[in-house]
């Protein structure tokens, strides 16, 4: 007698074959992050920009699939902070180094702003990826100028990164305009790197108070302004 319809077909763990799948993928895209680099080399400057774009949009994703990936753990309860005192300077000079020939290749300019005494307790790596991805986006819609500062304001550290483009869509700044629920096909847009930062500033605390993130195009340069502040 035939199998009933699905009858032969093993209990499928969807979250199982998730977290896999993108370990596989980060590890086949890994791959070709490194063929791409070596191909550049064998070419003149002006030849290396289309490789630069195949870099540049191979790190969001890499970005992307690293960031499933954690949300992926935090759901299943199986993701925890590893967080020591950091100075800031050197987070915001990592941030900038991961992307810096993009910058230049795309005639982006970028400047820091971080006295070198500031300290703050933090997930170096979590933070690291979050404002990388936050400076990745205003690469795309930046005109020509990018400013990646971090004071300290009161209880917080606050982190900021702000672009001379034309700013968030209005519905960002509208109340409960979520960034998770504005998914824009034209552009790609998922939001899911300002989610990213949102939930990992959350998982920040000290003291009772809690890390959180804000939007906005209040740009000191006229464009969109991202900040994250961490107590």
């Amino acid at each position: 007698m035939p199998n009933k319809p699905n009858e032969s077909i093993p209990d499928l763990n969807f979250s199982t074959i998730l977290g896999s799948s993108v370990h596989d993928m980060k590890n086949s895209l890994s791959i070709i992050r490194d063929l791409i680099g070596q191909m550049a080399k064998n070419f003149q400057h002006s030849e290396y920009k289309n490789f630069g774009q195949l870099e540049f949009e191979a790190n969001r994703m890499n970005n992307s699939l690293m960031q499933l990936l954690v949300l992926y753990k935090l759901d299943l309860s199986r993701f925890n902070l590893t967080i020591d005192e950091y100075p800031v300077i050197d987070l915001l000079n990592e941030v900038v180094a991961q992307q810096e020939a993009l910058l230049a290749l795309n005639d982006i300019q970028i400047a820091i702003d971080c006295e070198e005494d500031l300290f703050c307790y933090f997930d170096f790596y979590i933070i690291s990826s979050a404002l990388s991805t936050i400076l990745n986006n205003s690469q795309r819609y930046t005109k020509q100028q990018i400013l990646l500062s971090a004071k300290q304001d009161k209880q917080h550290v606050v982190f900021c990164i702000e672009d001379d483009g034309a700013g968030y869509p209005e519905i960002f700044m509208q109340p409960n305009g979520n960034s998770t629920n504005q998914v824009n096909f034209n552009t790609g847009s998922t939001g899911l790197g300002l989610f990213f930062a949102e939930t990992m500033a959350a998982m920040h605390s000290n003291g009772g108070n809690i890390g959180s993130t804000i939007i906005d195009n209040q740009s000191n340069l006229g464009g969109a302004r991202f900040r994250l502040l961490l107590p």
